[in-house]
This record gives structure tokens, C-alpha cells and sequence, in this order.
């Protein structure tokens, strides 16, 4: 528990300290912003301070900080450092400059910035790169909260494909319906109960302070049929640390935030909420799995991620806690979904150049699109193994889109002459971390670990002579033009 709190402590060191020296360097300051200029009353639109952050934590969420980080428990207090020093240097870096690197280009989602930083080669690639990831979060947000819900209401498939009706049809009316009709209203309710599970199970825990592995104890893989921990730790602790997710959710409250100094609570600081969240259920697993907590429940310590979330919820927090845990637990998840699903519809809109202030062509764009979730979500339940198939996918398409706009936020830092080392370097690692994982990964081409291992070395300086290449190039072509 000594570990669990000094990491606490220091993510909201790094909110207050590096978050303000990220800050400084972006620079925000008294433009009128894309939810003023450029207000329509569907997707531009002024929204209260509180109320994005909010929605911004719920959209970032999902179930990526507490199933992900569940399973990256089981190797151990390893999980602590990368949720820690992944969440300060690298994943709040990159949703704090994403986010307002959107609102200084009037909203634009991802592959636009793309577009505009990497190249418009780079830009289709990451068009179709981006879609397909956010419709894969649809159809596994759709799946995973359905087997919560539908275990709650008794056994077999038939609640579990109910509720994904229900849930579905909850996604289309979101992602065609403004988004203060919606999306505005029950966020907030949401996120009160997701944010009461995470301090409920914190307050259990500090009550019982039970004796778990500390860092003190070694970086020894503790799971090492997981695969080793590097890459693999690193791809499993997403959205706790760094989820390139993150960056096209961050236009849905770009369009709706009325100054640019709300830049640091909102993007920064929800990425580091959703640290602190990460953080809980890798301490509540830990105690589940190697602490005795799953005999103290009576149950086995080899529960998948859902049946701990439940499990551990309705066990420590009774009744009416472990309903509120709960819900908490089913919301996030949905409305990551629908807002994914919405940022899908934003972005091929904004590529074809079709106004969405029509309600007409807004579902010209919703139909396709949730007809290939839907494909997606019938394989995830028709193939026993659908879904760690697709979240395995998901995992590294995450990661992928992450190093992406790493790479894009570096460019933009460079052009305008600001210190670009708080991006280059994450984004060489997970360059390093991507490589790796898709060369070992069993879904991959599964060679061996000390392929990997090379090749992530490789991948680092790599990538780090090629930006000193362009670097230098740009530079020499800059004083030219002086």
C-alpha cells in the first residue's frame, strides 16, 4: 500500500508541477475558441467548465482504466510505474496538446491534424486507421457492459443480447442528437458514479491496508504467461497511461470548451483523474489476485476482468454501493461507445466534406457506420474468442494511433519554435512499444521475445535519426527563407 500511495501523491504532483509546464510551452490564451466562432448547435456548442470535464473523463474512460487495468495487474508493481510516469510525461501530454492543438485548428479531428503536420498520405492512412479503431470501440463497448448488465439479470445469452439492443439503440440517438441533448444531461450523473466507485474502493482499501507487492519487492513479471512486460505491460495499461483513443475524443470538447485556458483541468487533468482511477483497480487487483482478497470473497483468483469488477464491487460496497459501483463501472463503457461512434461520423463527415447540421446527413453517414458495428459486434459474440481477439486489436491499434499524434504534436511544437522534447521522447518509446508487441504478439507474427527486443531498440534510434534528419532539413530550409 506504501507504493500505491506515493503514486497517488505523484500524479497530482505531476498535474499541478509538469502539467503547468506543459502549459506555459502550448501557450493558451484569449482567441475566441471553435464553440464560439463557429457555433451551430449540434456539435459547436458553449458548454458549463465542469460539464466538459465531465464528459471528457467519461469519454476517455471506458472500461480501458479498470479492465485494462485489472489484467496489467497481474504482472505486478511494474504496473504502478507505467501508470504513473505513463500518465505524467506522456499520456496527459499527449490529450492536453491533441486536445488543444484541435482547438487552435477549429475542432478538426485527428486525421486532419494529421493531415496538416505529417502529410495528407499519412492523413488517409490514419482516416481509416482511426474509423476502424473507433468503430472496434463501439462494438467492445457494446459487448462488455451487456455481459455485466446481463449477469446482474439472470443466466444466459438472452439479457446479455437484450441489453445489447438496448445499448445500441441508445448509441444511435447520441451520435445523431446534439450533443447537449444527450450526452450534455446524463454524463454528469455518470460520472458522480463512477468517480464514488473509484473513492468507495479507495476508502476499503485504506481501511484494510492489506499487504500487497511493492515496488520495493522488484520489477519480476509476476504473470508471465501474459507475455513479458515489456512490451506487453505497456499495451495491456492503455488508457491508465497513454491511449491514443484519447486524442480523437478530444475534438468532441474542443468544440465546446468558450476559452482556451480550460485546456489544462479538461485535457490534462482528466487524463490524470483517469489515472488516479487506473491506479485503484490496479491496487484492488493486486489484493484480489496476490493479496487474499479472492478468498476473503470466496471466490478464485483467476476471475476475468467483469466478474472482479462485480464481484469486488457488490462484495466490499453492499447493496447500494455495489449498485452505484457498478453503474459507474456500465456507464463508462457506453459512453465511451457512443462518443466513439460519434467521432467516427465527425470524421469521415469532415474528410467527404458533408455539413452535419442536417439531420439528413447525418444519417447518411450513421447508417454505414453502424451497420459495420454492428458485424463487428455479432462476431464478438458469436466467436467464443471474439472478444479478446478484438480488444488484443484494439490494444495495439491504440497504442498505434497514440504514437501517431505524438509524432503530430512534435511537428506542430517544432514549427512553432517550442521546446519539443516533452513529445519526442514519448513518442519515440512507444514507437519502440508498438513495434515490439506487433512483432511477438501470438495475433501478429508471434516471433520470438528477443526479436521483439531488437527490434523496439531499432525502432527507437530509428525513429530518432529520422526526426533529427527532417529536423535538421526543416532548420537549414527555415534559415533559407529568413
Amino acid at each position: 500500500m506504501i507504493t500505491f500511495c506515493l503514486s497517488m501523491v505523484a500524479l497530482v504532483v505531476g498535474y499541478l508541477v509538469y502539467g503547468r509546464v506543459v502549459e506555459r510551452i502550448f501557450a493558451p490564451d484569449g482567441r475566441p475558441t471553435p464553440a464560439v466562432s463557429m457555433a451551430d448547435g449540434v456539435d459547436y456548442v458553449v458548454l458549463p467548465g465542469w460539464k466538459i470535464f465531465m464528459i471528457q473523463f467519461l469519454n476517455i474512460a471506458g472500461t480501458g482504466p479498470i479492465f485494462g487495468a485489472i489484467m496489467g495487474a497481474k504482472f505486478g508493481p511494474s504496473a504502478y510505474l507505467w501508470i504513473v510516469l505513463g500518465c505524467i510525461f506522456a499520456g496527459a501530454v499527449h490529450d492536453y496538446l491533441s486536445g488543444m492543438l484541435s482547438v487552435r485548428h477549429g475542432g478538426a479531428g485527428l486525421p486532419e491534424l494529421v493531415g496538416r503536420y505529417l502529410g495528407q498520405r499519412t492523413k488517409k492512412v490514419m482516416l481509416v486507421f482511426s474509423v476502424f479503431l473507433l468503430l472496434m470501440v463501439g462494438a467492445v463497448f457494446v459487448y462488455s457492459p451487456a455481459l455485466i448488465l446481463g449477469k446482474l439479470c439472470g443466466d444466459g445469452l438472452t439479457w446479455v443480447y437484450a441489453w445489447c439492443i438496448i445499448i445500441f439503440a441508445y448509441y444511435f440517438l447520441a451520435t445523431m442528437l446534439p450533443i447537449d441533448k444527450i450526452i450534455g444531461r446524463i454524463y454528469p450523473i455518470f460520472a458522480i458514479a463512477m468517480l464514488f466507485m473509484a473513492v468507495a474502493l479507495m476508502a476499503v482499501l485504506l481501511v484494510k491496508w492489506p499487504q500487497l507487492p511493492e515496488l520495493t519487492d522488484g520489477l519480476a513479471n509476476m504473470n508471465p504467461s501474459a507475455g513479458p512486460i515489456f512490451p506487453c505491460l505497456f499495451i495491456t495499461i492503455a488508457c491508465g497511461a497513454i491511449s491514443g483513443f484519447h486524442a480523437t475524443q478530444s475534438p468532441l470538447m474542443a468544440r465546446c470548451m468558450k476559452s482556451e485556458r480550460q485546456g489544462r483541468p479538461l485535457f490534462y487533468g482528466a487524463m490524470i483523474t483517469e489515472g488516479v482511477v487506473a491506479l485503484i483497480w490496479a491496487t484492488v487487483s493486486m489484493y484480489f489476485f496476490y493479496g487474499g482478497a479472492a478468498g476473503e470473497l470466496g471466490l478464485p483468483a483467476t476471475l476475468q476482468a467483469p466478474e472482479v469488477v462485480t464481484e469486488v464491487s457488490q462484495g466490499w460496497l453492499g447493496v447500494f454501493g455495489g449498485a452505484l459501483a457498478i453503474l459507474g463501472v456500465v456507464a463508462a463503457p457506453i459512453t465511451s461507445g457512443d462518443t466513439a461512434l460519434r467521432s467516427a461520423r465527425l470524421i469521415i463527415a469532415e474528410f467527404l466534406h458533408i455539413e452535419q447540421h442536417s439531420i439528413r446527413r447525418r444519417i447518411y453517414i450513421c447508417v454505414p457506420v453502424f451497420a459495420f458495428t454492428l458485424a463487428l459486434l455479432w462476431y464478438n459474440i458469436a466467436d467464443e474468442d471474439g472478444f479478446n481477439v478484438i480488444w488484443n486489436y484494439f490494444g495495439w491499434a491504440n497504442q498505434t494511433l497514440a504514437v501517431f499524434t505524438l509524432w503530430t504534436v512534435t511537428v506542430y511544437l517544432v514549427r512553432h519554435g517550442k521546446p519539443f522534447v516533452i513529445t519526442l521522447l514519448p513518442a519515440m518509446f512507444m514507437t519502440a512499444v508498438c513495434t515490439a508487441f506487433l512483432l511477438i504478439s501470438g495475433n501478429a507474427f508471434g516471433l520470438p521475445t528477443v526479436v521483439g527486443y531488437m527490434a523496439a531498440v531499432l525502432a527507437f534510434i530509428i525513429s530518432g535519426l529520422l526526426f533529427a534528419l527532417w529536423y535538421r532539413g526543416y532548420r537549414d530550409k527555415d534559415g533559407a527563407g529568413e
